[in-house]
């Protein structure tokens, strides 16, 4: 026992504090290595690594594999040349916006999101990024549409439309705008001049009702991986009415229609604008029920501000609710605007088929304002079927400056707001039909 007990001794005495040292320095020799490792060598070598992680390595120096927010891989001009001319694009859109007042509203918090959503590894519109969650959270689920069109539900006055029921004609007319791009986007697929599915070409000729909201709502459902180019698209030609609509009109109708008095309608009173909402409502459950999204969020904007009796609500709509769904949708649309989304030949497609398709809407409902004054008993102006399309209500202003250039005394307005406001229900019918049928 002595003995053990004697050689336990010598080995804490002699053999543990060799194997400590021995342990110390092997630590201490992997601590300098480590310190080596993560130490700069130069302060040339520290700008190299700090350079690497700017957004101008990634513009200048574009790799393969790199993937945008949504884990689709970009190529090497989306990540280089294609995020300048991105920029480009977007200042054109700025000052668009800023110095000549084009649909200002949207077209800026768009401009800005597409900027936030080209910068190069921030990665913002990823699931978990500003951009991605905005997205998600309203667009993909088609949530902001139908918010804005609660707020603008609340903004109209269907007035000039009861006033003169048969207005309602011509904002079924300037829908052909619609239909007609619809069938020629799917002829342009059929012999391969294009290259759209069915769905896609509902999704563009949308665009033909001058509708924004109803063109996401109709994007986010049929096309999403088109939904940046057709809204900016959308409201660019919204902004752009007043350039677009006078030619068409002027070259459809003579300098004698284009000075016609239309006589004033009648007043109408507070319960026919109370039960009209419910009335459309009814309809479309019976008739259309995939119209009820968009049309059930504008009657409920449109009754809350007729009923009188919940003015608090129907403010909040027309500007607090509005306003604050404006920035959103903005910006989540604004997010789509990526290079290797928006830089490809189908954009320039939906360009040119939306430009189409908005003017065949202005001409439809022109021609047919002028048809129907061939057989009302009451004279109808030819231009206020110009107004047919959903811009509201800016068609109907430009309607009527173009009247008071041939009659100063010719206030056109009020009529023009009856086929106008009719448009917005046609555009939310249409998009109804197109849901139903390529849903």
């Amino acid at each position: 026992m002595k003995k053990f007990l004697l050689s336990l001794l010598l080995v804490l005495t002699f053999v543990v504090p060799s194997v400590a040292s021995a342990s110390e320095h092997e630590v201490a020799a992997a601590v300098a290595e480590t310190e080596q490792a993560y130490t700069p060598k130069s302060v040339t070598g520290l700008f190299a690594g700090f350079f690497e992680t700017t957004g101008l390595n990634a513009i200048m120096f574009p790799q393969d594999g790199v993937k945008n927010g949504r884990g689709e891989e970009m190529t090497k001009f989306a990540q280089s040349g294609g995020r300048v001319i991105m920029f480009l694009i977007i200042f054109v859109l700025f000052y668009l916006a800023v110095a000549k007042g084009f649909e200002p509203l949207l077209l800026l918090p768009i401009a800005f999101g597409g900027l936030l959503a080209n910068i190069p590894i921030a990665n913002m519109t990823g699931p978990h990024g500003m951009l991605g969650i905005i997205y998600d959270m309203g667009i993909a689920n088609e949530f902001f549409p139908l918010l804005i069109f609660m707020g603008v539900g609340a903004m109209t006055d269907f007035g000039p439309l009861l006033a003169n029921p048969k207005t309602a004609i011509l904002g079924g007319a300037a829908q052909f705008g619609i239909f007609g791009s619809l069938v020629g986007a799917a002829a342009l697929s059929q012999y391969g001049i294009v290259d759209y599915s069915l769905k896609q070409c509902s999704a563009i000729s949308i665009i033909g009702g001058a509708d924004g909201p109803t063109s996401i709502f109709i994007a986010s459902a049929l096309a999403p991986e088109m939904l940046g180019a057709i809204a900016v698209a959308a409201y660019s030609y919204m902004a752009l009415v007043p350039v677009i609509q006078p030619p068409i009109m002027k070259a459809l109708t003579t300098d004698e229609e284009r000075k016609i008095k239309m006589v004033t309608g009648r007043q109408v009173n507070r319960i026919e604008k109370l039960i009209f909402p419910i009335v459309v409502i009814m309809m479309i459950a019976l008739v259309l029920p995939d119209a009820a999204p968009l049309m059930g969020s504008f009657a409920l904007g449109n009754f809350a501000k007729e009923s009188g009796v919940v003015d608090r609500l129907s403010n909040e709509m027309q500007n607090s609710l509005i306003n604050i769904v404006t920035i959103f949708l903005g910006l989540g649309v604004g997010g789509t605007l990526q290079a290797d989304k928006f830089l490809v030949a189908e954009t320039l497609g939906i360009m040119v088929i939306g430009l189409l398709a908005f003017a065949a809407g202005t001409a439809a409902g022109v021609l047919m304002a002028k048809l129907m004054n061939k057989f009302s008993k009451d004279p109808i102006n030819p231009l206020i079927g110009a107004a047919g399309v959903s811009a509201v209500p800016m068609a109907a202003r430009v309607v009527s400056k173009v009247g008071q250039e041939y009659n100063k005394s010719n206030i056109l307005l009020m009529h023009a707001m009856g086929p106008n406001v009719a448009g917005v229900i046609g555009s939310a019918v249409a998009a109804g039909v197109l849901l139903s049928i390529f849903k």
